[in-house]
């Protein structure tokens, strides 16, 4: 059985038709016919889907028609060479890229330089205009989108990531840079990816086209049915249908969606009965813990109580010895009652006390 994914026909002859009545726009439209081909307008394919994914996706391209003369805005973003300035870690980039045979002009730049000459948000918006492709090195991808800014990837520049040290760097560069990439957002059910410019034959761009339609059908993640329309269009023009799907093509993508659920759902499943068993093993040894430990605690209470028993023998008679304090105060409150009876006992001898005693004699 064929996947869904290599069923998507796409007519070569509709194809022709749209190119045919872009290229007649372009030139009705323009003041000059150099201009458009100096400038080199990008033509684009607008695809619509039946659903909308759950997950982002980036999904590369590689054309038979190059999108780029070798003369094009490509910059390179590659780390710092240790005990190198930046103008010598330019100088051996470069260097290294003729080496490899890269034929393409590239601006390296290094990532110091980024960090020190690109800090402002005015810098970075002219390094965003002045370059069409960022590519930067494998070694620093992870590190860079806090020093560019969410700007290059609102307006799809993010940079692509390549392996300097490959041993094929040319072939990947030439990719890279000849090619182009889809990103298709779980924020809405379209997307648009640049596939030619007005610079080229008609039959350049309807090979590039049909290939970009394939390669886009074989690598989306929710198969190629769920492509309903695909247009193509210009930067000013109209967009032209080139494909429209049929309604039969919702029960075979919404069947594809019940299959993902239930495969789910039964990793789930075996997820949820795994873990219960993990758990029915632990409560099991908590019990059998509780139980080995509940046998031997009247093992060791007899042991343990002789020992508690003279301690606390000794705290009271410690606590004996030391009440005779309040019977030392109660014997100097004896004595001063004593003292104050003597006291009352004799009275005072006053001076008339002693004149009627010797009148009486």
């Amino acid at each position: 059985m064929e996947s869904p994914r290599d069923e998507l026909d796409l007519d070569r002859s509709q194809v022709n038709k749209a190119v045919q009545a872009l290229q007649a726009y372009l030139k009705s439209s323009s003041s000059s016919q150099k201009l458009f081909e100096n400038d080199g307008q990008a033509i684009s394919l607008l695809l619509t889907q039946w659903k909308i994914p759950r997950k982002e996706q980036t999904i590369r391209i590689s054309l038979p028609h190059g999108l780029r003369t070798e003369s094009g805005d490509v910059c390179l973003f590659t780390r710092d060479e240790p005990k190198m300035t930046s103008e010598q870690t330019v100088r051996f980039y470069k260097k290294l890229l003729a080496e490899r045979g890269v034929k393409n002009a590239i601006e390296v730049i290094p990532f110091n330089m980024l960090k020190t000459e690109y800090k402002p948000f005015e810098a970075k918006r002219r390094l965003l205009g002045n370059f069409d492709l960022f590519l930067s090195d494998a070694r620093i991808r992870r590190r860079l989108p806090s020093h560019i800014g969410k700007h290059f990837y609102e307006r799809k520049k993010a940079p692509l990531s390549v392996d300097l040290e490959s041993k094929h760097l040319a072939r990947d560069m030439e990719r890279l840079i000849q090619g182009t990439s889809l990103t298709v957002s779980n924020k809405g059910s379209c997307c648009m990816v640049r596939v030619a410019h007005s610079g080229m034959t008609a039959d350049e761009m309807v090979e590039n086209v049909m290939t970009a339609v394939s390669t886009i059908s074989a690598k989306l993640t929710m198969t190629g049915k769920n492509i309903k329309i695909i247009h193509l269009k210009s930067r000013t023009s109209v967009a032209l249908p080139i494909y429209t799907s049929d309604l039969s093509h919702l029960p075979v993508v919404e069947e594809a969606r019940k299959q993902a659920r239930s495969t789910k759902g039964a990793q789930k499943r075996k997820r949820e009965s795994h873990n219960t068993e993990v758990s029915d093993l632990k409560t099991k040894e908590t019990e059998e813990e509780k139980d080995t430990e509940e046998e031997e605690i009247p093992q060791l209470v007899p042991i343990e109580m002789p020992t508690k028993k003279p301690k606390q023998e000794t705290k009271s008679k410690k606590g004996l010895k030391k009440v005779p304090k309040p019977a030392a105060a109660g014997k100097g409150l004896k004595k001063t009652v004593k003292d104050t009876k003597l006291t009352k006992k004799t009275p005072k001898v006053t001076a008339r006390d002693l004149k009627r005693k010797a009148k009486n004699k």
